[in-house]
């Protein structure tokens, strides 16, 4: 009996899970690439934002 594990309460779906699960491939693959541009350019900016010189 030792070792089992209570079963874990199911939670309420969310939009991202739901996504995650019905997107199609292509979607995903359109979201995803979004994302990755987005933080890149945020990135970016603070980079260029540190080391800009000083005026």
């Amino acid at each position: 009996m030792f070792g089992l594990k209570p079963k874990a309460k199911p939670v309420a779906s969310t939009p991202f899970s739901d996504f995650i699960r019905n997107a199609s491939r292509t979607e995903k693959k359109r979201v995803y690439k979004q994302v990755i541009e987005k933080a890149c350019e945020r990135q970016n900016r603070l980079l260029n934002a540190v080391l800009a010189p000083r005026a």
